[in-house]
């Protein structure tokens, strides 16, 4: 940064990067404290200008000139915000959760092909994803044989004493279904080896999940937005974590609920060309997991939420598809969050109307500025 600041012209400096997630962690925080701006142009974006330049060779160094030149003769560059804290730290429980319940769901799926292959009776009987004590016996007992020498009465009371819940229940079902099988499968030793292996990595998630889960409640109860969010039909911890986490506790960098929803990938793009007008495509560049969220609070919201499922069912009378209406859906849903961050409010059901209200009482449920439009509303 002394280098750069010592050269002719470089008391005024704009630093630039084509990475906004991963590797500018360090860059953010050095620049933040030294005052420097730093700005953002997609990767997408220089691969296309690279076209413009001489020469079909691509390495860092001329990646690094195309960048500076695009920030130099663009206006739409978009300053990168320091986070806060509390933003670090969603981002950061958001994704580790996401990681393991990859982790659980790939690991589940194993555990179960392994089973079908030599004891299917028992791979039927149980939820392993969402379940402990079908995971504490498979951690000791894996085959028909040994469940069918251990008994009802013990295997009841060895799991009781791991503090499995409904160890009677659990115990009956297992010998139930050893006993429905007295054939031996050939691998049967080394297939119930790695189905132990695979309960006890299962049981290590289910404690690391529940860990991550109550760390990301207690950066949720230090952002000022998660309570008014989780008065929104359809947004619990998990998905306010989600929806927080990829906008951060300021909105201000959005200027309006339209940019806010392209951002979310939830506005459709238009290309349009001479004649031809409505030509509208899914967007290439949003956040992944801010569509996610704002998808399935949409998805639970239309079943739960009366003017939610109102609206749903509205835009399916128009023909639309089930994901159409939903994506409308949470379109709509955008401009109710913006409303409530910008008023410092909280979504009150009372105060929308019927079906049988007036046009008038449906577009005054919320207060707005002048040009912007009511998820209500029926345009």
């Amino acid at each position: 940064m002394g280098d750069v600041a010592g050269l002719p012209g470089g008391t005024e400096v704009s630093w630039t990067t084509d990475l906004n997630h991963g590797g500018t962690g360090l860059l953010q925080s050095l620049l933040g404290s030294h005052k420097q701006p730093l700005h953002y142009i997609s990767g997408r974006a220089i691969h296309h200008a690279s076209g413009a330049y001489r020469g079909e060779a691509k390495t860092d160094a001329k990646d690094a000139v195309i960048i500076a030149d695009q920030a130099r003769i663009r206006r739409d560059v978009n300053l990168m915000r320091q986070p806060e804290e509390v933003t670090v730290e969603l981002r950061l429980f958001s994704a580790r959760r996401e990681d393991l319940v990859h982790d659980r769901t790939r690991a589940v799926n194993r555990l179960r092909a392994l089973m079908a292959h030599y004891f299917p009776s028992l791979e039927a009987a149980f939820n392993y994803a969402t379940t402990r004590g079908p995971l504490v016996l498979l951690t000791k007992y894996q085959t028909p044989a040994a469940i069918r020498r251990m008994g009802e009465r013990r295997l009841a009371t060895w799991l009781k004493s791991q503090d499995c819940w409904k160890s009677a229940t659990l115990a009956a079902v297992a010998v139930s279904a050893a006993n429905e099988q007295t054939a031996v499968v050939t691998g049967e030793a080394a297939a119930a080896r790695i189905v132990s292996r695979y309960a006890h990595d299962l049981l290590r998630i289910r404690d690391e999940l529940a860990e991550v889960e109550a760390e990301m409640d207690t950066a949720l109860k230090d952002n000022q937005l998660a309570a008014p969010l989780m008065t929104v039909p359809g947004f619990g911890p998990r998905l306010a974590a989600d929806f927080l986490a990829a906008v951060g506790t300021d909105l201000a960098a959005f200027e309006s609920p339209d940019r806010l929803a392209s951002f979310a990938g939830l506005a459709p793009v238009p290309r349009d060309s001479g004649k031809i007008s409505g030509n509208h495509h899914r967007p290439r560049r949003y956040d992944r997991r801010l569509l996610n969220a704002c998808f399935q609070a949409a998805f639970i919201a239309a079943r739960t939420c009366p003017a939610s499922k109102s609206f749903y069912e509205r835009k399916r009378r128009e023909g639309k598809s089930h994901k159409q209406a939903l994506i409308a859906l949470a379109r709509r849903r955008i401009n109710v969050i913006w409303a409530i961050f910008r008023d410092q409010t909280t979504f009150d059901p009372t105060a929308i109307p019927g079906e049988s209200a007036s046009q008038a009482d449906r577009t005054s449920t919320l207060r707005r500025r002048p040009g912007e439009h009511s998820w209500l509303s029926a345009s």
